[in-house]
């Protein structure tokens, strides 16, 4: 009002009555004038001495000159218009002619009091923090948000409070829905997780996710698989099983594994992949049940042991260990009743073995197709054991992981035979892989499958030796062997095999005839 009153008042002074009334272009200039003083807080007019003082710069400079080469369209030529005096003066009254787009407007209002109709209070007690935002903005950045501010159930209040996000998350949120930019890093990338997800921005959950999968380690798998089981990002729990699975070793070394909860040591425990020795694996998983104990304040007793692993100790697979590693560690560590641990070390040494309630299949870090060769034409009666072993050397033109062989069984009707299987490197008379075990064949002149407990990395064109010791009656042989076996996968992907005699304690098997009829192995 005061403003209307000094312009017309001097127009009154200055013009006749007829030319009282500011011509159409001057009501222009004045409604601009009053916007950006109401914006700039201030009231009443400043000094000329205040106009010539001000800065400027090319941008404010043409606004200035667009308000003053402003006519009206006829008639007499106006005074100038009131000076625009905070256009000059501070940035903020004008701050939209220096941003050259969207997002460098909508980027400058961000955590910005400037036009806010909104405010958080983030964090709880003295952590916590007032952070302004303009509903719109969120709005159309966020269905959650959008239902807050304008859906049945709309709050009506100015402030919100947070007490469950992190300010750093929620600025990180913020700045996205107004900038398009992403700003974490490895102190704030979970909490900022949690927060896009609970305000449903997937855009930023995915960088996020991406952010995590860069810095991806076998010391921080098993952390990041229970953040990503807690966040139900199947993706990022994918990747971290993959890591676990190539790394087993340093994975359950590092701290983190001792803090994962139940149910995911049980999703761990049942892959098959896993590249460990499974007593090895017995021992992180006696650390594991440790910590639990202390989490649950209970005493760290054989009892209380059993007790927190629940349904997690099924999962270990004691039958693929040696009765020597079983006896110096499960047997004796109170976690197994009495009758498990006899059942046990019965199925190490005796046939037929009697049936154990835990899963004897081998864990194998192999993906794809299982193939296998046989290097004979026919089958033929009566091949003899007298605890010596048959052997065959070879070599392959690529790199494979031999998991097992398949071999002849028994000419009498069903029978159950106790072997050891080995390969060993020619050269270097390096024993790589082995297995005390035993099958059970049923009179026919098929063959029957015994597996290593892990793989056996067997590199091309190396010479190695495969051995198998029986105990059992006399079986089915191999005649018309082939020096040269190429197998093809049904992916197209070749093998070749070539085989030749082993010299010295051999039990007579030979590139000709003989045991070992089938090598199992994955590319």
């Amino acid at each position: 009002d005061e403003l209307c009153v000094c312009v017309s008042s001097k127009r009154t002074r200055d013009r006749p009555a007829e030319q009282v009334m500011p011509a159409k272009a001057d009501l222009r200039n004045l409604e601009y004038y009053c916007i950006i003083m109401a914006t700039s807080g201030r009231s009443g007019l400043a000094s000329n001495h205040e106009v010539r003082e001000a800065p400027s710069n090319s941008a404010q400079s043409g606004a200035a000159a667009v308000l003053a080469n402003m006519q009206p369209s006829s008639g007499p030529a106006p005074p100038a218009s009131p000076p625009v005096l905070g256009l000059h003066r501070e940035p903020m009254y004008n701050w939209q002619a220096t941003k050259s787009s969207l997002k460098e407007r909508f980027a400058f209002l961000f955590n910005n009091e400037l036009l806010s109709d909104v405010r958080f209070i983030v964090g709880k007690s003295r952590q916590a923090q007032r952070i302004p935002a303009h509903k719109f903005v969120l709005a159309a950045g966020s269905a959650v948000f959008d239902a807050m501010f304008n859906g049945g159930m709309a709050t009506t209040s100015t402030e919100i409070e947070l007490p469950d996000v992190e300010p750093a998350a929620f600025l990180a949120l913020l700045r996205f829905l107004y900038s398009d930019e992403v700003h974490i890093g490895p102190e704030t990338v979970m909490t900022t997780l949690y927060t896009a997800k609970k305000y449903a921005v997937p855009a930023l959950e995915g960088y996020c996710v991406e952010f995590l999968t860069k810095h991806l380690r076998a010391d921080n798998a098993f952390m990041l698989l229970t953040q990503a089981r807690l966040f139900d990002e199947p993706q990022l729990a994918s990747l971290c099983l993959d890591t676990i699975d190539k790394s087993t070793a340093d994975a359950i070394n590092a701290e983190g594994f001792t803090d994962i909860d139940l149910d995911t040591l049980c999703a761990v425990l049942q892959r098959d992949t896993l590249s460990i020795r499974e007593n090895r694996l017995f021992g992180a998983v006696v650390r594991w049940a440790e910590a639990e104990c202390y989490r649950q304040q209970l005493p760290p007793t054989s009892e209380n042991k059993q007790k927190v692993l629940g349904k997690a100790l099924p999962l270990i697979r004691f039958p693929l260990m040696t009765v020597e590693e079983f006896a110096a560690g499960p047997a004796q560590s109170g976690i197994l009743f009495d009758r498990e641990v006899v059942n046990l070390f019965l199925h190490f040494t005796v046939n037929p073995k009697p049936r154990v309630e835990y899963i004897d299949r081998p864990r194998c870090c192999l993906r794809g197709e299982e193939c296998s060769i046989n290097r004979f034409q026919q089958v033929e009666s009566r091949w003899g054991y007298s605890g010596t072993s048959d052997r065959i050397r070879f070599n392959v033109n690529r790199r494979i992981s031999v998991v097992g062989f398949g071999l002849y069984g028994s000419i009498h009707g069903p029978t159950d035979y106790q072997v050891n299987i080995q390969i060993l490197e020619s050269d270097k008379r390096i024993t790589l892989g082995q297995n005390d075990t035993g099958f059970s064949c049923d009179g026919t002149a098929t063959t029957f499958r015994v597996m290593f407990k892990e793989p056996v990395e067997i590199l091309p064109n190396v010479s190695y030796t495969a051995c198998a010791t029986l105990k059992g009656p006399d079986s089915h042989y191999g005649t018309k062997g082939l020096k040269k076996v190429t197998q093809e996968s049904s992916v197209g992907t070749k093998a070749t095999f070539c085989f030749f005699s082993s010299p010295g304690n051999n039990n007579g098997t030979s590139v000709e005839d003989g045991q070992i009829p089938e090598i199992i192995y994955y590319i």
